[in-house]
């Protein structure tokens, strides 16, 4: 062989090694209706629970991503695409939205999610057995409604009116608990539904001409997608709002309540790395949070002109200077 064909035969192989070192490995399908960079620190926390099993993105497993950032509609297409690529499993992270897409795009690899109430959602048939392709982490939504209008009126007792800010695409499975909650409270309590960033203002809008003076901002992963123009437009409009996650008052929002997203993240790549391991879904517990976290920032309850009260204090896992 000529040197220089020599030459270039090895550097052909070159180019080709790291796609056939890729082929080579367990190929993970994420699929998300957020966006890429809204889920960075969510992502992180799951491949440090995957690397838990020895799975390390690009050296011992390839992950393949299809990001929806906040457009439900594009989900169906981008579980189908995972689906053609025939991955080991399929993780369906933010929300039940995902989860769905990918139920619909296979009844044979292994889907893992991380949502709220994945019973009345449909999605298995029960938490101790799911049976089926489906497991993964439940975020217990669905039964933290109460809990979260409890708290904004410990915190706003002069509310008359609750507000609840809902995505019409998706269920908000904490709705009616919400609603029950508000009214055995002598609370009036007050719907908008909001699906683009247009219509945060038009929600916005009815919610204060409405009357509501707080507000409850529906578990859902478009207004995660926005939080920003979330936080502004509530402090625009003077109106005290708890959330979900710990992001949202950590970036200037009032108050949240709920499980870690970073924890169910975790966890959820701990999932994945059972089934790489061979474990199969459908005998693999849906995972439940143990802890909740309720987190205040101070300096916008000032802004508001809030007062914490000692028994908020006392119950707070972390207070924001």
């Amino acid at each position: 062989m000529q040197r220089r064909d020599f030459l270039t035969t090895l550097s052909a192989a070159a180019v080709m090694a790291p796609s056939l070192r890729a082929q080579s490995l367990p190929l993970i399908g994420f699929l998300s209706s957020r966006s890429a960079a809204d889920s960075a620190g969510h992502l992180a926390a799951f491949l440090q629970g995957l690397k838990a099993f020895g799975y390390v993105e690009g050296q011992s497993v390839a992950i393949e991503y299809r990001w929806a950032n906040g457009k439900y509609e594009d989900l169906p297409a981008l579980a189908r695409e995972l689906a053609t690529l025939k991955p080991e499993v399929i993780v369906a992270a933010g929300g039940v939205g995902s989860a769905r897409a990918a139920k619909s795009a296979t009844s044979s690899i292994p889907i893992l999610f991380v949502g709220g109430d994945p019973v009345q959602a449909g999605l298995v048939a029960s938490l101790n057995r799911p049976g089926g392709n489906l497991s993964g982490v439940d975020v217990m939504t669905g039964e933290l409604g109460g809990k979260r209008v409890e708290l904004l009126l410990d915190m706003v007792p002069a509310a008359a009116a609750v507000g609840f800010l809902t995505n019409p695409q998706s269920a908000d499975t904490y709705l009616r608990d919400a609603q029950e909650a508000a009214g055995a409270r002598g609370r009036r309590f007050v719907v908008a539904g909001a699906s683009t960033v247009g219509e945060l203002e038009t929600g916005f809008s009815r919610l204060a001409e409405s009357g509501a003076k707080a507000l409850i901002v529906g578990n859902d992963p478009f207004f995660d997608t926005v939080r920003e123009r979330l936080i502004a437009l509530a402090a625009e409009h003077a109106m005290p709002a708890i959330y979900h996650i710990r992001e949202f008052p950590a970036e200037g929002g009032l108050m949240s309540y709920g499980a870690s997203l970073a924890g169910a993240y975790h966890q959820l790549g701990i999932q994945t790395g059972r089934v790489l391991k061979g474990a199969s879904p459908a005998e693999l517990a849906v995972v439940r949070p143990t802890q909740f976290e309720l987190v205040i920032n101070l300096k916008t309850a000032k802004a508001l002109g809030l007062t914490v009260p000692p028994t908020l204090f006392a119950q707070a896992d972390e207070v924001i200077e």
